[in-house]
């Protein structure tokens, strides 16, 4: 048997997401894998879906008479996929998002480029208000094929404690 499964019946075994409030530690960093390369269906499709018409994202005509001379992936796109990535390690038995702060976003992402993150425990704390949940934030990271930091951020999340809740059932 691997780490992250837990044997649920002789033979049978289920993935195991997140951490329990008691597994994070301040200062320890997860590299969230696998990375995601971004398509062109991707950028439009969110572009459209989120009603974000700036034709900087999809006008290829138009975006070549820009500094960038390529599209640009839509900033929220970039925002919600570092996210998703991260939630196996960071969010997996959270109860709520409490927060983002201090979104940045550092450096172009264009079609084609391929999404790596991580994330740092940056604090953590037991939940005043919640004795069986704490509350933990961490700074994810997110960086292109190249190194390139892209975007950064600080979530907060409110996590359970182990023993409670429904995550393992």
């Amino acid at each position: 048997m691997r780490d992250g499964v837990i044997e649920v019946a002789p033979g049978r075994f289920r993935e195991v997401q997140g951490r329990y409030f008691e597994e994070f530690e301040v200062g320890h960093i997860y590299e969230h894998r696998p990375g995601r390369t971004i398509t062109d269906a991707d950028n439009v499709w969110f572009t459209l879906l989120t009603m974000n018409t700036h034709p900087a994202h999809f006008d290829y005509e138009l975006s070549k008479k820009t500094e960038f001379g390529k599209p640009l992936v839509v900033s929220p796109f970039t925002i919600a996929l570092m996210t998703g990535m991260s939630v196996s390690d960071t969010s997996g038995k959270a109860i709520a998002n409490l927060g983002w702060d201090e979104v940045r976003m550092t450096h172009p992402l264009f079609v084609g480029d391929t999404l790596y993150c991580e994330s740092e425990v940056l604090e953590k704390r037991e939940s005043k208000s919640r004795p069986d949940q704490g509350i933990v934030t961490f700074k994810t990271v997110g960086k292109n094929q190249d190194g390139k930091v892209v975007s950064h951020y600080k979530r907060t999340v409110l996590v359970w404690k182990r023993g409670f809740g429904a995550m393992d059932d």
